[in-house]
């Protein structure tokens, strides 16, 4: 049977679980009749991908076409789960390339294509939401061929098949149709139709000894641990034995007691496997993504995965505040250390070390959102522990400190582009590009340093109502430039441990905007809002009115209570300052001072300087 392996990649939404959906409808993998056929988005199975509408995890699924059987990739959009793009594109010989019709290549369509090419995969294009009112199929077609003018480094990548359709109505098309509407005529039969003629057949070499590189991992409760890849040579069949092999030589030696291959949504198990195959199997203990899976008279190993480096910091420890322990199930340091320890086995774009000095947790990552989502995993799970702010990771290239830099890409109306400029001017970004797009918007392309990036976000969103649509990509380290100091306003600190009291809370509103109601907990030291200055203020929001024999001290006077700020996670990583801590539990997030009393904060600043 021909074996085809591809990989769908694209920049985040634009459309590529959507379009997956559609694949399986229309491979018979379901009867008319089964839930699935009414249902979106199917392999995005994780809370948080839900919750979100993004792909975190990469999945592969299969169909049949024509006697050939398609393997399906599909990986995340988002810049920062990269690391999930480049461990699965070994698997794949060939990528269908989505880009939206109305945004065009934006940041990660970069990074994916890059990719790609590097892993010398035959590339489809698809210009996908052809139906927007926006969409400029035409001109987005020029820009991916000046994105793969400026990425390829052979002429033969130049020729590539371009499909043009609406993933969500399940068409594709040879040739961009006049007047498109959901009612026109057409399914994916032109998409089928070119991948069979343009990706290779992975189905070769199954005369040879086994090779398979171990790509992803998974866990079964009834079999154990899981090795996920694709058999780039040879067969293996159920009661084998095979030998772990790393660049260090042999590894270990075991028996398979379980394969299984992927069909539609399920996972089948299967006698054997041979080349061309992405499996699933089961009986080996000791695993890490990375290794190879040889015959034992064959123990060579493949090429490792080339990964990235992280390029941000935080660091995980257990929670210290008064309220420590009321929460999560997991909270000591050995809980947190297994925990972390066992999720870089999986998320390889992920490392964990030791801090000598604070017996802490350093967790590096490449983004905000990256560790964001850990974070919340954890926290879903029980854990509850304390936070640092997200810090770059400098190197050291040529004898010169460097720090990581990024192209960002803005889309936002014309009437705040003006305080999107501003903003991005404080902190040293330079223009590189800017120029109207349909929908009156404008795109404005900035380079700037990462470090000065952190907390920008969250502020861009605010200052332009929430219709920024920004994106990043890693350009790369260049020297490191001039700080810029603190650019965010002070907090509100409490002075007090008690239970916010609504006439504490209407005096502290005069000094800033508050995070919390009346009736919530708070301890000393807690960040309870935001200084309507540049400094931190000392306030007490646990203060009640003073009480006399014939009235109430300021009765009378008639204040409203503003609404209280509610932040994401995400939106505390950008706002986190240097000498703060967020403490993170399954119920709630706290923002607070690392030390806890004004004291405490006075000896700290005075040794500080």
């Amino acid at each position: 049977m021909t074996i085809l392996n591809l990989a769908i990649i694209a920049h985040v939404d634009h459309g590529k679980t959507t379009l997956v959906d559609a694949i399986l409808k229309q491979s018979d993998i379901f009867r008319d009749n089964q839930k699935e056929m009414n249902q979106t988005l199917l392999l995005d199975s994780n809370d948080l991908e839900k919750e979100k509408g993004i792909t975190i995890l990469a999945k592969n699924t299969a169909v049949l076409y024509k006697g050939a059987k398609i393997n399906i990739i599909d990986t995340p959009g988002h810049a920062d789960f990269g690391s999930e793009v480049e461990r699965v594109l070994n698997m794949a010989s060939g990528a269908l390339l989505l880009v939206d019709a109305a945004e065009g290549p934006l940041p990660q369509t970069k990074f994916v294509l890059k990719k790609a090419l590097e892993a010398n995969l035959k590339i489809i294009l698809f210009i996908n939401k052809i139906d927007k009112k926006e969409a400029r199929p035409k001109e987005v077609l020029r820009q991916v061929e000046n994105l793969f003018l400026e990425i390829a480094d052979r002429d033969d990548v130049l020729d590539f098949t371009t499909l043009y359709g609406v993933g969500r109505d399940g068409k594709a098309y040879f040739n961009l149709p006049d007047n498109y509407s959901s009612e026109s005529p057409g399914n994916l039969g032109p998409l089928f139709e070119t991948i069979v003629k343009e990706i290779p057949d992975s189905h070769k070499n199954q005369d040879r000894p086994l090779q398979m590189l171990i790509s992803t991992l998974d866990y079964d409760p009834y079999v154990g641990r899981l090795a996920i890849g694709k058999v780039n040579q040879g067969c293996l069949k159920k009661s084998d034995k095979i030998s772990l092999v790393n660049h260090k030589g042999v590894s270990g030696s075991f028996t398979i007691t379980k394969l299984y291959l992927n069909f539609g949504l399920e996972r089948r198990e299967v006698d054997s496997i041979e080349a061309g195959d992405i499996a699933t199997l089961a009986g080996i203990k000791d695993l890490q993504i990375g290794q190879t899976i040889t015959s034992p008279d064959f123990p060579k190993a493949l090429p490792a995965i080339k990964i990235t480096q992280p390029t941000i910091r935080i660091t995980i420890g257990p929670n210290t505040s008064p309220f420590n322990g009321q929460d999560g199930r997991f909270f000591t340091s050995r809980q947190i250390k297994a925990r972390l320890y066992k999720e870089v086995e999986a998320n390889i774009g992920l490392k964990v070390t030791e801090d000598p000095v604070s017996k802490k947790f350093i967790v590096s990552g490449r983004g905000e959102l990256h560790l964001a989502i850990l974070i919340e995993t954890m926290r879903r799970e029980g854990f509850e522990f304390e936070v640092s702010k997200p810090q770059v990771i400098y190197k050291q290239i040529d004898g010169q400190k460097c720090e990581p830099y990024e192209e960002v890409t803005i889309d936002v109306d014309k009437e705040y582009v003006g305080a999107v400029s501003e903003q991005i001017g404080k902190r040293r970004g330079k223009l590189l590009n800017m120029y109207p797009i349909k929908g009156g918007l404008t795109r404005l392309i900035y380079e700037i340093p990462s470090i000065n990036f952190v907390g920008l976000r969250s502020l861009l969103l605010t200052n332009t109502r929430g219709t920024a649509v920004i994106n990043t990509y890693l350009i790369g380290y260049k020297p490191i430039s001039q700080p810029i100091g603190n650019m965010r306003n002070g907090v509100l600190v409490s002075t007090h441990t008690g239970v916010a009291l609504t006439y504490g809370l209407v005096n502290a509103q005069m000094r800033g905007r508050l995070f919390y109601d009346p009736g919530e907990k708070i301890y000393e030291g807690m960040v309870v809002g935001i200084s309507s200055s540049d400094r931190d203020v000392d306030i007490n929001i646990c203060r009640a009115k003073k009480l006399t024999n014939h009235r109430s001290s300021g009765e009378g006077v008639k204040a409203t209570l503003e609404p209280s700020i509610k932040f994401s996670l995400e939106q505390y990583l950008d706002f986190i300052g240097d000498d703060e801590l967020l403490e993170v539990t399954p119920k709630h997030l706290h923002l607070r001072k690392r030390f806890l009393t004004e004291n405490q904060r006075r000896i700290a600043r005075r040794q500080a300087n």
